[in-house]
């Protein structure tokens, strides 16, 4: 859970900064972000009683590319409704359990939007994918920090899971199961974690690329926003490891340079 950074976009009540402190105090989050949060309910959170500490650690920033820089996966919070999806959704479970896996090797950003609006579509456009609490149809949206510490629980237990099956595992090797037979010759697994590209490095990317795109003519000056975004989106969904990351950045970059001699 150390790896978990709660990103709170816009919010506006200071009771509910507070419980999504506590809620991450409670299960282990020590790391809270703000995105353009409301002055006034910001100053009065930080002296809700419980978890004072981490919110006296708290960070703010200006937008959401600033907040998840340095996260290798950044998950949405919805309670879908009515909107289009331009994102994979899943379920609280498998969503804690995939976002589980992805602590182990880096930062992972959850993102909660505002009590009033959520997370706009510019906001969800930094998302890998988004995942939703499976509340009934009739009454899809909670509270914004009650909504925060199912998360945390969820999060929480998928740990607790993959603790007791690792310590499971062990006193197997200590003699009270046998081990699995491996063929002769078979090559060992290898014990190195995949490293996946910061959001950082992809945003560079991504700038890169749209540069060069301006400069060949495939995308009109009054179409580049609704570009930017779309690039964004599919930048997330490679999904990619860090040094393919910097191999591609460097192949963009180079593009870039051979347009600007012409």
């Amino acid at each position: 859970m150390k790896n978990l950074c709660v990103v709170l976009v816009g919010t506006r009540n200071p009771l509910n900064v507070g419980a999504v402190a506590r809620a991450m105090s409670n299960f282990g989050a020590m790391e809270l972000r703000a995105v353009r949060p409301y002055e006034k309910a910001w100053r009065e959170a930080k002296s809700a009683v419980g978890a004072a500490e981490l919110l006296a650690r708290a960070k703010e920033f200006a937008n959401v590319a600033e907040a998840v820089a340095d996260c290798s996966l950044v998950v949405g919070t919805t309670a879908v409704g009515n909107r289009e999806m331009r994102h994979p959704l899943r379920g609280l479970e498998e969503g804690a359990r995939l976002i589980g896996k992805r602590m182990q090797a880096g930062r992972v950003a959850a993102l909660f939007g505002s009590e009033k609006w959520g997370l706009s579509n510019e906001d969800l456009s930094y998302c890998h994918w988004l995942m939703r609490i499976p509340t009934r149809v009739e009454h899809r949206s909670m509270n914004l920090g009650q909504a925060a510490a199912v998360v945390m629980y969820e999060l929480g237990r998928a740990e607790r899971k993959r603790t007791d099956n690792a310590e499971t595992q062990r006193a197997q090797r200590r003699g009270e199961k046998p081990a699995p037979f491996k063929p002769k010759g078979a090559a060992p697994k290898s014990g190195k974690r995949e490293e996946f590209a910061e959001m950082e490095t992809v945003d560079r990317i991504g700038e890169a690329l749209l540069e060069a795109l301006r400069k060949s003519g495939y995308i009109a000056v009054r179409g580049e926003a609704t570009a930017e975004e779309k690039l964004r989106r599919m930048l997330r969904r490679f999904s990619m490891e860090a040094a393919d990351a910097e191999v591609l950045l460097g192949m963009v970059r180079k593009i870039l340079w051979k347009l600007e001699q012409k």
